[in-house]
């Protein structure tokens, strides 16, 4: 018997356009060149939002939050920002295996950016949900890699049911974003998976009903499926911990009526400004041959 025709997506009101910035790194590895030329280049984009994947800071200490807070408060004055905290945002070594509760892994964090980790931005035709997926030294991030301690991801079942029935209440046709840190799919140089006990997640995540999910974590940039329906947008670092030494990237993705475009903006350290890179589209609306692309080519086997 076959399959029945699934109802097409309708188009928003109009396109929808997010600048993806992740891992600022703001301390040591911060470069600040970037930061002032990503200032100047987001008016240019006209977003609709500002959303950042985590790890604003390198050691989470006040100093780095300040910058961080001041760095993202200009940008509020251009479109509403959305925040989740990354692994270097966790004060892991205050509560190690949650054993003072979660809390105290995250008392600074809140105090530049608000008490709710797992923000909710709602605006006409879009719905974009925070998931936190940096937990510090947890049991659900442990691997058998010690060297994993504290870097890991976990992204539980109660965080993929909330954002299910965030996404299941939104209006037919709206763009549905999911933000979190760590990598859905492995990065092209590293080929480490961001989350531990990765493919349950991804199966959750296939099943959310999102369009795109923004992450960040490995430090290289990229663009790619999950399943044959999710798009994923991978932004790089502004830091000078690029893997191999590549420059760093973050991503403008557009989300209309049929496609998710991701558009990776490539900075050019000689003449300190970003300049738009490699771009590619997803579909929304139907099922798709499984693809995956990333800066400098398609990797079937990513």
């Amino acid at each position: 018997m076959s399959e029945p025709a699934r109802a097409p997506v309708r188009a928003p009101a109009r396109e929808r356009r997010l600048v993806h910035l992740s891992d600022l790194h703001f301390g040591a590895h911060c470069d600040l060149a970037q930061m002032e030329a990503i200032e100047d280049f987001l008016p240019a984009l006209a977003p609709d939002a500002i959303l950042v994947s985590g790890d604003l800071s390198q050691r989470a200490r006040h100093g780095e939050y300040q910058a961080a807070h001041y760095f993202l408060s200009r940008l509020r004055q251009l479109a509403p920002v959305l925040v989740v905290p990354g692994n270097h945002d966790v004060q892991w070594w205050a509560s190690p295996f949650h054993l003072r509760g979660a809390r105290p892994l995250y008392d600074k964090f809140r105090i530049y950016f608000g008490e709710d980790l797992t923000p909710v931005l709602e605006l006409p035709g879009l719905v974009v949900a925070g998931a936190l997926t940096a937990h510090g030294l947890a049991w659900g991030s442990m691997t058998w890699n010690l060297r994993d301690a504290t870097v890991k991801g976990h992204l539980p079942k109660r965080e993929t049911d909330r954002v299910a029935e965030i996404f299941r209440r939104a209006a037919p046709g709206t763009a549905k974003v999911l933000v979190m840190h760590h990598n859905v799919l492995p990065g092209k140089i590293s080929r480490r998976q961001g989350l531990a006990r990765w493919q349950g997640a991804q199966r959750r995540l296939q099943a959310l009903g999102a369009d795109v999910v923004l992450c960040g974590h490995d430090h290289q940039e990229g663009a790619g499926q999950l399943g044959t329906t999710l798009a994923i947008s991978s932004s790089g670092t502004h830091s000078s911990r690029m893997r191999g030494g590549r420059p760093s990237v973050f991503n403008l993705v557009r989300i209309d009526g049929s496609a998710v475009h991701i558009q990776h903006n490539r900075w050019e350290a000689a003449a300190r400004r970003f300049v738009p890179a490699d771009s590619y589209a997803f579909a929304r609306h139907q099922p798709a041959h499984p693809a995956v692309s990333v800066a400098g080519g398609d990797d079937p086997a990513l």
